[in-house]
C-alpha cells in the first residue's frame, strides 16, 4: 500500500503520508489534495508490455494526458509514464485521474 501511495504522491494526487500503528493491522493517515476525480483497481490484474501501454491508456484514462496507470513491475510499483522511461512492462493494478 505505501509502494501506491508514493506514486500518487510523486504524481502530485496526494500530500503527505503516515502509517500509524494502532497495535492492530495500522492504519495510513493521507493528506487529500483534491485533485482525484476518480480512481479504481484494475481486475483482473493484466499483464502489460510497453508497447501496449496506449492502449491501457485509451482504456482507462479520458484523455492522453490526463491520469496515470498504476503497474507493478521488476522496478517496484511505479506509474505508466516512468514505465515508458525505463523500458519496462508489469501488471497493471490502478488508475488515477
Amino acid at each position: 500500500m505505501g509502494d501506491i501511495l508514493r506514486v500518487l504522491q510523486m504524481n502530485g494526487y496526494i500530500g503527505k503520508f503516515e502509517f500509524i500503528d494502532d497495535g492492530r493491522s495500522g492504519k495510513f493517515d493521507v493528506q487529500l489534495l483534491g485533485r482525484i476525480n476518480r480512481c479504481g483497481a484494475i481486475r483482473p490484474r493484466y499483464s502489460c508490455s510497453v508497447d501496449k501501454l496506449e492502449m491501457w491508456e485509451e482504456r482507462y484514462l479520458p484523455s492522453k494526458e490526463l491520469g496515470i496507470i498504476i503497474l507493478s513491475t521488476p522496478h517496484g510499483v511505479i506509474s505508466h509514464k516512468e514505465s515508458r522511461e525505463r523500458k519496462t512492462g508489469g501488471r497493471l493494478l490502478a488508475f488515477v485521474y
